[in-house]
């Protein structure tokens, strides 16, 4: 869906944005460090957190206007595993925008050391709540995310 989705402007510079947080022991998986799903949690967390902070737009507005946002695609690298009490950056940025959406840009950075532990993408879908489908990002939505 999104490779064939025209890019609606040709990918920018955007602002990136840092949210730190710590590894929890729920977060800690059999092998004793951080399970690979709970690495989307900490996108997703940060992610939700720089919108209201960083672009002053939190998912409540969305909701008010009748909007969320759908994973459509993603790709995760590990590069070396978090442990329990980790404190780590996220940090995220807008590669660019399509017509219906955006791909977000991720790195999540140990703090101690400063070492890369996962990085990659994720492309949303903006969605109507009440149909579930596919809508254009209204022009003050983009001008908003476009810092």
């Amino acid at each position: 869906m999104n490779e064939a989705t025209p890019s609606a402007e040709p990918t920018g510079v955007y602002a990136k944005f840092e949210t730190e947080l710590q590894v929890r022991p729920d977060d800690i998986d059999m092998y004793r460090h951080v399970h690979s799903s709970r690495y989307m949690d900490y996108v997703l967390a940060a992610r939700f957190e720089q919108m209201e902070r960083c672009y002053q737009m939190p998912m409540s507005e969305f909701e008010k206007r009748g909007f969320g946002w759908f994973m459509a695609a993603t790709q995760m690298n590990f590069k070396r595993p978090l442990g329990l009490g980790d404190r780590f950056i996220v940090r995220t940025w807008i590669e660019k925008f399509t017509l219906i959406g955006v791909k977000v840009q991720f790195q999540i950075e140990r703090v101690a050391d400063g070492k890369l532990s996962c990085d990659g993408w994720f492309d949303y879908v903006m969605v109507s709540i009440e149909t579930a489908r596919a809508v254009r990002l209204p022009g003050d939505i983009r001008a908003k995310y476009a810092i």
